[in-house]
């Protein structure tokens, strides 16, 4: 098997990756397979020099980081939890933007819970924002780990609050919840691993230079 030494771009599915295309293009560099439409996970472009990996949202980092991609676009939900070793983070992107928020069920009492110094259930799948977040208040919580359908724990009782990403809210509004606090703005950046940033800079600056470019 031959090893690739050109440049591999590591993305996720769905959102980032439709919106991290208008860059690619400004880039001149165009997915000759669409993700959502192949069981394919390494795609040429039209650019032999140059290839993606489509891999989970939450392995960007780590791809990069290792060094089995040498740039990603990753958001910055991902990279808080990640904790940044060993990625350069030269460019937030302004992509798939929206907010970290503390959500609870319609008619809960938060603001008034955190004054008496309750201990509240806190459900989430970002438990170092989370913790980092309350720690900062003083507000004492036990964190529960969840992965999907964060939404359906303060339901069924499972916690008081949770800690999940928001853009429109709808789907907050639909299962009768409501964002109280805002921890963190998000939207994607790009990261590049340091040792290619090094020994590729030559080939990565210029696409780093035309996401920056499509940006302004």
């Amino acid at each position: 098997m031959s090893v690739f030494d050109g440049i591999t771009i590591a993305l996720s599915k769905g959102r980032i990756f439709e919106d991290t295309k208008p860059l690619l293009k400004a880039a001149g560099i165009i997915p000759l397979v669409d993700p959502e439409h192949s069981r394919e996970l390494i795609l040429p472009t039209n650019n032999p020099r140059v290839r993606l990996v489509i891999v989970r949202a939450s392995d960007v980092p780590t791809y990069v980081q290792y060094g089995a991609a040498d740039i990603g676009i990753a958001g910055k939900d991902v990279l808080i939890e990640h904790g940044g070793d060993g990625l350069y983070q030269p460019l937030d992107l302004n992509i798939a933007r929206c907010r970290l928020m503390v959500a609870v069920p319609k008619g809960f009492d938060y603001q008034g819970t955190i004054k008496r110094g309750a201990r509240l259930k806190v459900a989430t799948k970002y438990m170092l924002s989370a913790q980092q977040h309350f720690a900062n208040k003083g507000v004492h919580v036990d964190l529960i780990k969840l992965y999907g359908s964060m939404e359906l724990a303060p339901l069924t009782g499972l916690a008081d609050a949770i800690v999940d990403l928001v853009s429109s809210g709808n789907t907050l509004k639909a299962n009768n919840l409501e964002a109280v606090e805002e921890i963190v703005p998000i939207s994607a950046r790009l990261i590049i691993n340091v040792a290619s940033w090094k020994l590729k800079r030559d080939s990565i600056e210029p696409i780093m230079n035309n996401f920056a470019g499509s940006l302004s």
